[in-house]
């Protein structure tokens, strides 16, 4: 959720014209006069003890065990047990599919080495026995600040970030995704279990981190300059250091030309992953290219659609943030891939989203597979081990 490094810089797209490519820079790829946006992601992983399914601090010991290459992608974290790896700018699904693929296989076979299982599930499902972070003198101060919910057990998160012209596009981004990140919180629900038992909610996650401050559905800013006055407004209050600790569901990133997508749990397969980011940017994608407001939902109906969203994931209901009605969870999935038809069209993306849609649909979301086992096991550690990477 924290992290003492800034992630890789992610390319900004030009909509609608053409923009060269500054150095480092990926180039993204041209559909006509349409530049898609590029995007990357950051994914968080608990390290479990494979005896007992507590978490176990052996995040140095993998990190030192990677490739060098794959080192680089590395990140600290907040907790000894938790290893946070980027990917690279990648222009399109495909790509972020290899790099995934390549770091979560990468970090496993570390973790193991090191006597770990890689985890990609969202919540610490048995125990955090060690909950001090790493000696890091940000880590530090967050801990003095927070006080004792930064003792909190360990949760990890998928961040998807998404390329934009400008911070004001970022804002606009914002804005329109409001309505629409309940949904993507529910198909990427993955931590039902928490100190040994079922939550009852498909991301445990979710509720645990409502505890930090301005965490939450983001305000439905009109400018960089409304965020700003916000950001200093909250600083001068003490209720944050500083905008770093800006933990919105999605929000422009601090460093570099993106919007930042962090409502989501860590997904459970790299297959979940790329649906998420796939939806994210044509998501983004539609808004930038629309003169509609559709961020102009009210915020206890945001509250309520992602209580839901964390309950119930697709299993059955899910409030819909437009209407404050409840209705099937996939009919509500089924309205945002129409509303972001013909971008997820532009991009190229549609067989893959639909496809990934359909085994989501078929197999359930994290949560539900992993309650599947756990249902057909009757053990939550042979439930760790099957989910582990």
């Amino acid at each position: 959720m924290t992290r003492s490094s800034a992630p890789v810089p992610f390319a900004a797209p030009t909509l609608g014209g053409s923009a060269a490519p500054t150095a480092g820079d990926s180039v993204a790829p041209t559909l006509g006069d349409f530049v898609a946006p590029t995007l990357g992601v950051e994914e968080e992983y608990l390290l479990l003890d494979p005896d007992t399914g507590r978490n176990t601090a052996l995040a140095d010991k993998v990190v030192a065990g990677l490739p060098d290459a794959v080192r680089a992608q590395s990140r600290q974290e907040f907790r000894g047990s938790m290893l946070e790896m980027v990917t690279p700018v990648c222009p399109g699904l495909d790509e972020l599919r290899r790099e995934i693929t390549l770091i979560r296989s990468a970090a496993a076979e570390s973790a193991a080495a090191a006597g770990a299982l890689l985890t990609p599930i969202g919540a610490t499902p048995v125990a955090d026995p060690d909950r001090d972070p790493p000696d890091n003198a940000r880590f530090r101060t967050i801990t003095r600040h927070y006080g004792p919910i930064g003792a909190d057990a360990a949760v990890c998160g998928c961040h998807v970030h998404v390329g934009v012209p400008d911070r004001e596009a970022a804002i606009r981004a914002c804005r329109g995704l409001r309505p629409w990140l309940p949904v993507i919180q529910a198909i990427a629900a993955n931590s039902p279990f928490y100190q040994g038992t079922d939550t009852n909610h498909a991301s445990w996650r979710s509720m645990q981190l409502r505890r930090w401050p301005l965490l939450g559905p983001t305000p439905p800013f009109r400018s960089g300059a409304d965020f700003d006055r916000a950001v200093a407004e909250y600083a001068a209050g003490g209720a944050i250091l500083d905008e770093t600790m800006i933990l919105w569901y999605a929000r422009p990133s601090a460093t570099w030309p993106t919007v930042e997508i962090r409502v989501a749990d860590v997904c459970l397969t790299a297959a979940d992953t790329v649906l998420v980011a796939g939806l994210v940017r044509a998501l983004v994608v539609t808004i930038l290219a629309s003169d509609a407001d559709a961020g102009d939902v009210p915020d206890h109906a945001l509250e309520a659609a992602h209580a839901s969203a964390a309950r119930n994931g697709l299993d059955g209901m899910l409030l819909d943030a437009r209407t404050g009605t409840a209705r099937p969870a996939w009919d509500v999935v089924d309205d945002l891939t129409a509303y972001a038809s013909k971008a997820l069209h532009q991009l190229g993306d549609d067989s893959t989203v639909r496809e990934e849609l359909a085994r989501v649909r078929s197999e359930g979301t994290g949560a539900a597979r992993q309650r599947r086992i756990f249902t057909a096991k009757a053990d939550l550690l042979t439930t760790l081990r099957e989910v582990s990477a």
